[in-house]
């Protein structure tokens, strides 16, 4: 069913290129988690100050320790026990674009519970941007109809999915260090 979107997305995905897409949480802007262009791309697009950091999401525990140097077992139990969707921060990130990377040497990874999303990353074969699809400061949509013309001429694709059933609101974000510090940034 997602056949023809997944392949559109990743012609632009690895043109380097943004694309909107449905997440398990809200509609998201996406590129290549490794292409510092297209990362700088979003943040321009969503005039965005680079020092506010982005995620980025995975589609599974072996795609995390991808990018990840050393993943607590305490980010697994979190993501077996969570029913919600949960993004971790984790330190010491690796083989990502230099400006995802936050400024204290972290990234915001989520595995989503999403089919589409899972299909696209698995078919990429790696990380994808995930930013709410809004101008920095403006409210997070909670539908397609709600995301603002300049971010739907600002994209190279818009995925042909506007009735995806989705989450309303972003995920919830923790910080789990390597040390075993647990801390709630949003719920």
């Amino acid at each position: 069913m997602f056949h023809k979107e997944i392949q559109a997305c990743l012609e632009v995905l690895k043109q380097g290129g943004l694309i909107l897409y449905p997440t398990d949480t809200v509609w998201g802007i996406g590129c290549d988690a490794t292409n510092t262009e297209a990362v700088e791309k979003i943040f321009k697009l969503k005039q965005r100050s680079d020092s506010k950091a982005l995620i980025c999401l995975v589609a599974d525990d072996r795609m995390l320790k991808k990018y990840i140097k050393n993943i607590p077992d305490a980010a697994f139990d979190i993501m077996d026990l969570e029913d919600n969707p949960i993004t971790i921060i984790y330190d010491e990130p690796q083989n990502l674009a230099h400006n995802l990377i936050a400024k204290d040497n972290t990234i915001g990874i989520r595995i989503p519970n999403n089919d589409f999303c899972f299909q696209l990353l698995r078919k990429f074969n790696g990380a994808i941007v995930s930013t709410s699809a809004n101008i920095s400061g403006q409210p997070t949509p909670k539908s397609f109809k709600e995301i603002h013309e300049d971010i739907l001429k600002g994209v190279d694709y818009v995925v042909n999915l506007p009735n995806e059933k989705l989450g309303t609101k972003p995920s919830a974000i923790i910080k789990l260090s390597k040390d075993g510090k647990v801390q709630v940034i949003r719920k």
